[in-house]
């Protein structure tokens, strides 16, 4: 996973979304369908993809999916 728009289409195809890339920059709570459930079902499959532990407390705290991008690709 290179760019927010590989993370989108991962997560599109895994966890059954129709996010765009223009979503990206969306507050997360303005997302169809976002809820709690789903964010940590998100780390579970970024860390499947990233093969190693990220850090939830600051996944979770982040405001949109490329302020995730960037916690999970900065790491």
């Amino acid at each position: 996973m290179t760019g927010v728009e590989d993370m989108i289409t991962l997560l599109n195809r895994e966890l059954g979304l129709f996010l765009r890339p223009e979503d990206a920059g969306a507050p997360l709570d303005a997302l169809p369908g976002w809820d709690s459930l789903l964010l940590f079902r998100l780390v579970a499959v970024l860390e499947e993809e990233a093969g190693r532990p990220l850090p939830v407390a600051e996944l979770v705290t982040a405001g949109s999916l490329a302020e995730i991008h960037a916690l999970a690709v900065g790491l």
